[in-house]
Parts: structure tokens; sequence; C-alpha cells
């Protein structure tokens, strides 16, 4: 079989699943996101590879760690401020106005998903539109950090409690948010369909959460550039560009 056929075997596949899943639970990581010019972690050349990760007890013990964490933030910020939905984002979006996705859990902190239209968002690791307080929780939006970040001042403090303030992201050693942690893993169990997108499913514990999904009987599609330590569960697998999959896939349910 070709590899045009094979691809068109496999939409079928994926749009049948999707179908006829009484429920579908989309998990994006930062795959689906590089199409909007925002790169992944791992990517060469990218903000990450030009600055050490610092850890959350770095930044609440050390001032220097403050700054260096703050000065990638500010970098992130320019890379990230222009980014608009890509196809993919917005047929995730598209496939939710449809009643064919019922929840989306993202490891993306870009908030692109929201942009493009999706409502029922579970963000794993936080958002990157907004600062906190790590004390009082007060918030801000990113935007007013970056005003003052411009002026110099690389350590922050809330004009409330006088406490360190973060981006409402979640940082290397810090702990998972519970309340979105619960809600993604009742998505992924009570789905009967699982739409993996762009990520490498190595970052624990949302990594297990394909996992769980097939235990509890879903099936599973991967849309992924390359494998992934999942890959033998699932019944559908696309290496190709995300927005052109899932576009095909949208495509065929609104006809049917």
């Amino acid at each position: 079989m070709d590899r045009e056929a094979s691809y068109t075997n496999s939409i079928k596949r994926a749009v049948s699943v999707i179908k006829n899943a009484e429920r579908t639970t989309a998990f994006t990581g930062a795959g689906i996101s590089t199409e909007s010019g925002i790169s992944d972690f791992r990517s060469p050349g990218g903000v990450w590879e030009r600055y050490r990760i610092v850890t959350y007890q770095e930044f609440l013990e050390s001032r220097e760690s403050r700054m260096e964490y703050w000065a990638m933030k500010k970098e992130l910020f320019s890379e990230i401020k222009d980014a608009r939905p890509n196809n993919a984002h917005k047929s995730l979006a598209e496939l939710e106005k449809m009643g064919k996705l019922h929840c989306l859990i993202t490891q993306n902190i870009d908030g692109l998903h929201q942009d493009a239209g999706n409502k029922n968002v579970i963000e794993l690791h936080g958002t990157n539109r907004q600062a906190v307080c790590v004390t009082c929780g007060k918030r801000w939006p990113i935007e007013e950090m970056q005003c003052i970040l411009e002026t110099g001042n690389m350590d922050p403090r809330c004009n409330v409690c006088d406490g360190f303030i973060k981006p409402a992201t979640v940082s290397f050693g810090q702990p998972m948010p519970e309340r979105e942690m619960i809600r993604a893993f009742s998505c992924s169990v009570q789905c009967n369909a699982f739409l993996m997108i762009g990520s490498s499913l190595q970052v624990e514990p949302a990594a297990s959460m394909p996992r769980e999904a097939k235990s509890a009987g879903a099936e599973l599609i991967f849309i992924n550039r390359t494998e992934t330590p999942y890959d033998n569960l699932a019944s559908v697998i696309f290496r190709e560009n995300a927005g052109i999959v899932l576009r095909d896939i949208l495509n065929i349910l609104k006809k049917q």
C-alpha cells in the first residue's frame, strides 16, 4: 500500500473513531503550537536552549535565580505575544462547536486554544498570560510584568504583600495544580476517543493520561512527528502536520 492510500485509510479510521465516540478528549503538547511560531521545549536554537532551567525552589531561595528566570520569560514573551492559532487549534475549536470534542487537556501555556475558540480547556501547566504572587495569589496581566521588566527591574515584587511574582505557570519542582489534574484524569478515563497531538509523552504525570484512557476502554489517535513511549497503544498514528491531519478529519466529519 502506498503512502497516500495508507494516509487516507488512517484518516477514515480516525473519523470513524471520533464519529462513534460518545465523548472525545484531546490532549495537546508543545508540538501543536510550533506551526504558530512558538518553539517547543526541545527545539534547537529555541529560548529553552539558551537558558538553564530554574527550579521552583531556586526561584524562591535566590534573587539571582529569579532574575535569570525572568530574563528567560522576558524573551519568551516576545516570541509568544504575536503568535496566533494555527489550523490545528482552529480545527479543535470547530470539533468542540460540532459537539465532537468534549474536553481539551493541554500542556501548553500559550493560550492559543482559547484564542481559537475552545471553551473547555484544562491547562495542566498554567498560563503564561498572567503573573501571580506566590504568597498572596494576586494576579496581573503578563503585559504589566513585561513593562516592569523593561524598566530593568528583573525581580518584581507584589504591591500588596511584597511576595515574589512569577508567571502563572508550573515551574520545574512546583506541585501540579490539583484541581486541573483531577479534571484531566477524569476526562481521560471517561472518554471513548483520546486524541493526542504534539506531545512526546515524556513528562509525568501528564504523559500517563493516554495510558489511563486506554485502560478505561478508549481508542487512541496520535498525531505526532516523532515516536512516543505509548505508540503501541494507539489505534491510529499520524506523523504528518497536525493542521493538515485535523483539517482532513474535520472536513469528512462535516459531511457525515
